[in-house]
Parts: structure tokens; sequence; C-alpha cells
């Protein structure tokens, strides 16, 4: 059923207002995917302060122009979802791998950082979404980093163990 000029309107602005709270923006095509499905996706976004929006690419255009962003929505074959995150990509970017590792059917598409004005990839967004959360890369960075200090010591104490027993 077609939408009348009203409900147009109210969707756009509700858009806006996404938009003005958001940090990034992340498309995806959701073709395929059951409402269930959908309905976890959303659930798993609300945890990352994340809304999944269904907005008509022309809609979806007006939104981003009006906020001076330069990108077409109509470049994308299929239905096109937005995610719009208050946060990092990071965040966004694992739940949306998470979710479409088993569901052939769903897309990532590619994104913008609305702090920078620039495009993602898709392909970019599942290698962020592959990454580990920030603790365990910090964590395995100290580690690498104090790797070398610690065999250093090691040996210094293996040779103070031999002097001593001379």
């Amino acid at each position: 059923m077609a939408k009348t000029k009203a409900q147009k309107l109210d969707i756009v602005e509700k858009a806006n207002e996404e938009l003005a709270a958001a940090k990034t923006l992340v498309f995806a095509d959701f073709g395929g995917t059951s409402m269930q499905d959908l309905k976890s996706l959303r659930t798993a976004l609300r945890a990352v302060d994340a809304r999944f929006q269904v907005i008509k690419k022309r809609l979806l255009k007006l939104v981003l122009s009006g906020k001076l962003l330069d990108f077409d929505p109509k470049q994308f074959d299929g239905p096109v979802g937005t995610i719009f995150a208050k946060n990092d990509i990071s965040e966004v970017a694992q739940s949306l791998y998470k979710f479409s590792k088993d569901k052939p059917n769903f897309k990532i598409l590619g994104g913008m950082n609305l702090e920078k004005g620039e495009a993602i990839s898709g392909e970019t967004v599942k290698a962020i979404g592959q990454l580990p959360p920030r603790e365990i890369l910090l964590g395995q960075l100290m580690g690498m980093m104090t790797a070398p200090l610690r065999a250093f010591m090691y040996i210094l104490q293996e040779k103070s163990k031999r002097s001593q027993s001379v």
C-alpha cells in the first residue's frame, strides 16, 4: 500500500532525528531474511545502542542529502536496511557480522562514518566485525609488548643462578 505524503514526511523526520544522534550508518540487504530473524537483529542492535530501520531508498537519499552527505543508496540492488549507530562502528560491526554468519540472505553492503563524512565498504565492516573486542585486543598488545622484557628477565635470572652456583 502506498504511503501518503504525511506518512513520508513523518518517516523523513524520524530518520533525521536518528541521523542527528548517530555517529555511524551501516547499510544491509535484508531481502530473504525472515521477520523473526530481523526481530532478533533489532534486539542485538539495541544492546549496542543502534537501531535498524527500513527506509525507502528515495526517502533515505533525501535524509542524507539534507545532512549534506554525498551518498546514494540507489547504488545497491535489492532492499536496503539502515542501521543508525550512536557508538563506534566496531560494536555494531561485531553484532552484524555475528548475525550475518549464519544468515546467507543478509548481506552487509557498506556504511558511512558520519564524523568524518566518509564511506566504508561492506568488506571493511565485515573485517571490523571479525576482530576481537577492544579489551581483548589491548590485552594481546600488552602481552606482545611485555614478552621481550619477560624473556630478557628470564635470561638474567638464569645467568644469576649459574654465577651463584660456580
